[in-house]
């Protein structure tokens, strides 16, 4: 399975910027990407690990919950 690189934009619309096999490549791209990104721009590169653009895309389109760093 794939490695996909997305660019996720304000308004939650998804983008596909490339995919790789190997981590290490998929990886390595993503730092690219987030480097050339201007400190004003929104969006967010992201990736995500699988079987197609479509189940990527379904990942991806899934709220995240808040991370929770200890217990009050």
């Amino acid at each position: 399975m794939p490695y996909y690189v997305y660019r996720v934009n304000d308004l939650r619309s998804l983008e596909c910027l490339d995919h790789k096999d190997r981590y290490q490549d998929a990886k390595a791209r993503v730092r690219d990407l987030r480097g050339d990104l201007p400190t004003s721009d929104a969006a967010k590169i992201r990736m995500v690990f699988a079987k197609s653009t479509s189940e990527a895309e379904k990942l991806l389109s899934i709220p995240k919950d808040p991370r929770v760093i200890g217990e009050d």
